[in-house]
């Protein structure tokens, strides 16, 4: 596990980290908006406040989206229809496409709600974050990735994350550097923390599902159900069978009855049901 997080760590096994300038990201975030400016003149101004609120937050749930549609539609007096989120993002994807950026949705494995988030395919691995992280502190999120993904459960704990640093090949991470380096993932979306124990956000597995699946294909899990990457599931208990379901999956699926019997093999399904969650009735604007 440790030698794929070494051999796809940027050439750099330098001593000194090799920091991105503050120039550098700033001509990379000029250039983005100027293209995202360009391809906005030529949607609505409805949908370029939507687009630019999404460039902000990264991601955000579906209930925000759809009353993020209304507000922008409203705003700039553009026709709303509650059903057409799907087109109206549409557009916006259509002219994202030369970008090579895309407004994509995905299923929360905490909740079972939807997201949307704006994702990068330009860059199908973890090297699109390199503007914003040195390369010791990829090669770290690299590891936390290899500890989660090939982990039973989905997690990976402070003190296994702590462990990995004795590894690295690029500059080595104190205790307090990596601490801070957590919190950065967690604030930036791409990790989730809960009791000292981390998990892939949800704007994470959206985005990063294609490297995810071609770099770990002998340890990603699928939910029998929606066929997405689980890595916070049920597994049925026959060995001769032993398919994955989303936790929220479960809930939706199993839900009303006495009974529950792997929908694979047909054998009780010996876990606990957890509940559906509903998503917020209320809207955020």
């Amino acid at each position: 596990m440790a030698s794929r997080s070494s051999s796809s760590t940027a050439a750099g096994g330098s001593d000194s980290p090799q920091k991105p300038t503050k120039t550098k990201r700033t001509r990379r975030k000029r250039r983005k908006a100027r293209a995202v400016g360009d391809m906005s003149r030529q949607m609505g101004e409805s949908h370029r406040r939507f687009l630019q609120t999404m460039m902000v937050s990264g991601v955000i749930d579906e209930q925000a989206a759809k009353a993020l549609y209304q507000y922008c539609c409203e705003t700039h007096h553009t026709q709303y229809a509650p059903d057409k989120l799907e087109d109206f993002i549409d557009t916006i994807n259509s002219r994202l496409q030369p970008m090579f950026m895309q407004i994509r949705k995905g299923m929360s494995e905490n909740n079972g709600l939807q997201y949307y988030a704006l994702v990068n395919m330009a860059e199908t691995d973890i090297t699109r974050m390199s503007s914003d992280y040195a390369d010791n502190e990829l090669e770290l999120f690299r590891k936390t990735l290899d500890l989660i993904v090939c982990s039973e459960n989905g997690k990976a704990s402070s003190t296994d994350i702590l462990n990995s640093t004795d590894s690295m090949t690029t500059r080595k991470m104190k205790k307090s550097e990596t601490e801070h380096l957590l919190s950065r993932l967690v604030h930036d979306k791409w990790l989730s923390e809960k009791r000292g124990e981390y998990t892939l956000s949800t704007r994470c597995i959206i985005e990063m599902e294609p490297y995810i699946r071609t770099m770990y294909q002998d340890h990603i899990k699928v939910c029998h159900i929606c066929r997405n990457i689980a890595f916070q599931c049920q597994i049925c208990e026959n060995p001769t069978c032993g398919i994955k379901i989303h936790n929220p999956c479960v809930a939706r699926y199993f839900k009303g009855k006495s009974e529950p019997r792997c929908p694979s093999c047909d054998d009780f399904w010996p876990h606990e049901i957890p509940e559906v969650k509903r998503p917020h009735s209320q809207s955020r604007r």
